[in-house]
């Protein structure tokens, strides 16, 4: 099951990504817009290393059992 959970920490650097290729192309068109997508990239990148944390530490405590 964890090998799940890897794919699914992946795919918040991927969605990060992607909103950071958004704001560069919208910088000049739309900055408010760009703004917003920058914070999306920001929560992304936390989300991959919470969540990675998190699955490193319920793998852990499986080991223990």
């Amino acid at each position: 099951m964890s090998k799940y959970f890897k794919y699914f920490e992946y795919a918040y650097l991927f969605i990060a990504a992607f909103f950071l290729f958004e704001s560069f192309r919208i910088w000049d068109t739309e900055r408010s817009r760009a703004y917003l997508f920058i914070f999306f990239v920001v929560i992304s990148i936390f989300m991959f290393f919470f969540k990675r944390r998190f699955r490193r530490k319920i793998e852990e405590r499986n080991k223990q059992e």
